[in-house]
C-alpha cells in the first residue's frame, strides 16, 4: 500500500456501507423544526468529531476480530437512530427540506490505516489542523433525484483509522440540520454500549430516541410561532478568503482544573461584592470558565500578534455566541432526536474585558443571557435571532463555544476504556471569529477541558495569557 507522506495515511483498508437491520425500519420522513432550520445554510453545517482510543493490536486483529462487531453494533444502533442513515432532502421551492429514511439507506463506513504518531495526535500540545482532517469523513456533495427534481445529502459518515499497535480513532461527520450535540452524544454512547455489550439491546436500558415533533408546535411553547422564519442560517466555513487562513490553524488543549474553577467562582463573587453589582450573577462552572476564556482571547488580540488587529479595537464591542438548550422548556425528553437549541448573544466592550474586572464583566454578560433565557426562553426571538445571524455573517468579533461539559463525552466506552482524547474538528479561528470546544476534563472530576484553534505565531502568547491569568487567582 502506498503511503501519503503529508498525512501518513495509507489507501483505505475497507470501504462499506452500514444500514439498520433489513426490514427493521419503515420508510419514514421527518419534518424540520425551527431549531433545525437555523443550520440550513447554503452548505449545511457538517459537524466533525474525533474519538481517540488506545488499542494495542495490529491491523489484522482489528480487521478480523473488531471490525465485524463494530459494524454489527452500528447497524443495531441505526435501527433506533435511523435518520442518521437517511438523507436530507431538498425539494424544489416552495417546498421545505426534510429528512427521509427508506429501506436500504446507509452510513458510509471507511477504515484507514495511519503511520502517524498516535500519542502525538491524541495529546494536548500543538497539532496541525490538517492532521485531523485526514481522520474525519468529509461532507458528500448533493445528489439530484431525477424522479422528483429534489436533491439529497447524506446525514452521516464514519471513518475509523487504525494506528497499528497503538490506538484507533473514530471520526464521525454529521449534518447539524439533523441533530444537535446532545443527540449526537446520545447516538455515540448508544453505539458504544451495544458494542461493549456485544449487541445486547438491554444495554440501552430503554434510553431510546424520541421523534415526536408535534410537541414543538404546542401553543404553550412560543417556539411554534417561529417555525415560519426561514431566513436565518449559520455557516461555520467562512468565506473563501478566510478558509485559506484557518487551514493553517494549530490545535491545542488547555484545562481549568476543579480547584481553579472554584478560584474563579470565588474571585467573581468577591469582586461582585466589591463592585456592588446590583444584578445577580449566575455562578456556574460554564459561566466563569467561559468568561475567563473570553477574556483570554480578547487579550490575545491585543498582544500585537493577532493576525487581524484593527485601529481603535479596544473600544469596540465583542460578542459571545452560545447555544441554549430548550428541551426542558418545551417539556421534551432529554432523548428527543433533532436540534433543540436556540442561540444567545452576550455583548461587552473590549476595553472593559481588558480591564482589571474583565472576568467579572464577561461573567455578568454571559450569566445575564442565561438567566433571561431561563425566565423567558423565546422572548423577542423573532427580532433577536435575525440580528444574531447578521452579526455572525459579518464576523463581528465573535467568540463561539461548541459542545458542553454536561454531555460527558469521556463516558463513551466501546469496551476499550474511556477515550484517550476527544476532538471537535470544526473548531477553528479566522478573521474575528474564534471558536473553542468545551467538555468535561477527562482526568480531573469537576475540571473543564478546552480545545482551541490558533495561528502558530499566537501559541506562545496565548499560553502566557492563559497560564498567568490563572496564577493571579491564587
Amino acid at each position: 500500500m502506498a503511503t501519503l507522506p503529508e498525512s501518513g495515511m495509507k489507501v483505505a483498508e475497507d470501504v462499506s456501507r452500514v444500514s439498520p437491520p433489513p426490514g427493521s425500519v419503515p420508510t419514514t420522513s421527518l419534518p424540520l423544526s425551527f431549531f433545525d432550520k437555523i443550520f440550513l445554510a447554503e452548505s449545511p453545517v457538517w459537524m466533525q468529531n474525533l474519538f481517540f482510543y488506545e488499542f494495542r493490536h495490529p491491523t489484522p486483529h482489528f480487521m478480523i476480530i473488531t471490525l465485524p462487531k463494530l459494524k454489527t453494533s452500528l447497524s443495531l444502533t441505526l435501527q433506533h437512530f435511523f435518520p442518521f442513515a437517511g438523507n436530507l432532502i431538498f425539494p424544489p421551492s416552495p417546498q421545505t427540506p426534510y429528512i427521509l429514511y427508506t429501506e436500504g439507506d446507509s452510513v458510509l463506513f471507511t477504515v484507514d490505516e495511519s503511520t502517524a504518531d498516535f500519542s502525538l495526535l491524541a495529546g494536548d500540545h500543538a497539532r496541525h489542523y490538517q492532521e485531523f482532517q485526514a481522520l474525519v469523513p468529509k461532507c458528500s456533495p448533493a445528489i439530484a433525484r431525477r424522479s422528483s427534481g429534489s436533491k439529497q445529502r447524506p446525514i452521516m459518515a464514519i471513518q475509523v483509522t487504525i494506528f497499528p499497535d497503538a490506538g484507533i480513532s473514530i471520526g464521525v461527520g454529521f449534518s447539524h440540520v439533523a441533530a444537535d450535540g446532545r443527540t449526537f452524544v446520545h447516538f455515540m454512547k448508544s453505539w458504544a454500549s451495544l458494542h461493549r455489550c456485544q449487541g445486547d439491546l438491554t444495554c440501552l436500558d430503554n434510553n431510546l430516541p424520541s421523534f415526536n415533533r408535534e410537541v414543538i408546535n404546542d401553543p404553550l411553547g412560543p417556539a411554534s410561532g417561529l417555525l415560519t422564519m426561514t431566513g436565518g442560517e449559520i455557516s461555520l466555513e467562512g468565506s473563501s478568503s478566510s478558509s485559506s487562513t484557518f487551514i493553517n490553524n494549530i490545535r491545542i488543549t488547555c484545562e481549568i482544573k476543579r480547584s481553579e474553577v472554584q478560584l474563579l467562582k470565588d474571585w467573581v463573587e468577591k469582586n461582585c461584592m466589591e463592585a456592588k453589582v446590583s444584578e445577580p450573577i449566575r455562578m456556574s462552572t460554564f459561566v466563569v470558565t467561559c468568561a475567563y476564556l473570553w477574556v483570554c482571547l480578547i487579550k490575545l488580540q491585543q498582544t500585537g500578534t493577532h493576525q487581524h488587529p484593527s485601529p481603535g479595537d479596544s473600544n469596540s464591542h465583542t460578542y459571545f455566541l452560545f447555544a441554549a438548550e430548550c428541551r426542558k422548556h418545551l417539556k421534551l425528553p432529554a432523548t428527543y432526536f433533532g436540534n433543540c437549541i436556540t442561540l444567545r448573544l452576550a455583548e461587552a466592550k473590549k476595553s472593559e474585558l481588558l480591564g482589571q474586572k474583565g472576568i467579572l464583566v464577561a461573567a455578568t454578560a454571559i450569566g445575564r443571557e442565561i438567566m433571561e433565557f431561563q425566565s423567558q426562553p423565546f422572548k423577542d426571538a423573532e427580532d433577536s435571532l435575525p440580528k444574531i445571524f447578521e452579526k455572525f455573517k459579518m464576523r463581528k468579533d465573535i467568540v463561539l463555544p461548541t459542545s458542553s461539559p454536561k454531555f460527558k463525552v469521556y463516558e463513551t466506552d466501546f469496551g476499550w476504556g474511556r477515550p484517550k482524547k476527544r476532538e471537535h474538528v470544526n473548531v477553528r479561528s479566522f478573521g474575528s471569529l474564534s471558536m473553542f470546544s468545551i467538555v468535561e476534563s477527562r482526568e480531573d472530576d469537576g475540571g473543564i477541558e478546552f480545545g482551541l484553534a490558533l495561528d502558530p505565531h499566537e501559541l506562545e502568547s496565548f499560553n502566557a495569557v492563559f497560564n498567568n491569568g490563572l496564577l493571579k487567582l491564587q
